[in-house]
């Protein structure tokens, strides 16, 4: 399939690493399909994930598209590009289901959808709880979930932190064998089952990744459960609904004509 946008995106993303000097190690990617549809479920600590998780299907010959927020389409830099490369706009305030049958027929299609079932990043490194809609997609376009897990893209560029451009970053990408939820589970149930294989490979990324702190002091991209000094899971997720309330306040004074 052409794409031409999409293939001189990854030419560009790459020559960015190797500038960089970004170390990837990657594990499964075998385990993408060569054909046919899929949903590619990636947790979420940086906001270079897509572009990650997207060079691990790219052994197979495969391109992910992506579910990503409308603003970032709504953009006159990035909404070119995100519609150019075929991702799919989420609109968290709308018509959300419009997303979700879009993202379902590009899966019957035979392509792989990427997805990210915290929704946003977890400021823990931790997995956050997971939304149903992975699971859900994969089970009405009748095509795999493809468990997929990156670590160490939190060190470069994620939420709160200033860049760091150091060169010689290790990233870590580990691709899990691809299931068909089963179905005697409820979407719930099949949710959480993806959420425990996903912290499988969330636990082998972590011990098998080839970065230190560069300091005693750098641990804050350590998660706390590891003995790390990032926030733990549930002052992260307070930090979060702090945030979102804020926001949807901004928004509501902002719709009234009132002051943002």
């Amino acid at each position: 399939m052409a794409d031409p946008v999409y293939w001189p995106v990854i030419g560009v993303a790459r020559a960015v690493f190797r500038g960089l000097g970004l170390r990837f190690t990657t594990t499964g990617a075998e385990n993408v399909p060569r054909t046919g549809g899929a949903v590619m479920a990636i947790n979420h600590i940086s906001y270079l994930d897509f572009t990650f998780a997207g060079f691990a299907a790219q052994p197979a010959g495969r391109l992910v598209r992506f579910m990503a927020k409308k603003e970032v389409f709504d953009h006159r830099v990035s909404g070119p590009l995100m519609r150019g490369m075929k991702h799919i706009p989420v609109d968290r305030h709308g018509a959300a289901a419009d997303s979700f049958r879009a993202a379902v027929e590009a899966c019957r299609r035979g392509e792989i959808v990427g997805v990210f079932p915290e929704a946003t990043i977890s400021e823990s490194y931790d997995l956050k709880e997971f939304k149903t809609g992975a699971v859900r997609m994969a089970r009405e376009a009748g095509v795999p979930v493809l468990p997929c897990i990156l670590w160490g893209g939190q060190r470069v560029f994620t939420k709160g932190r200033p860049r760091d451009l150091t060169r010689g970053t290790p990233i870590r990408i580990v691709v899990g064998e691809p299931y068909v939820p089963d179905p005697a589970l409820d979407a719930v149930a099949a949710t959480a089952d993806l959420k425990a294989r996903m912290q499988v490979l969330l636990e082998e990324a972590r011990r098998t990744y080839p970065g230190a702190p560069r300091t005693p002091e750098d641990t804050w991209w350590i998660p706390a459960s590891a003995g790390g000094t990032a926030p733990t899971l549930e002052e992260a997720e307070a930090r979060s609904r702090e945030e979102a309330a804020a926001k949807a306040a901004r928004r509501a004074a902002r719709d009234a004509g009132g002051p943002s």
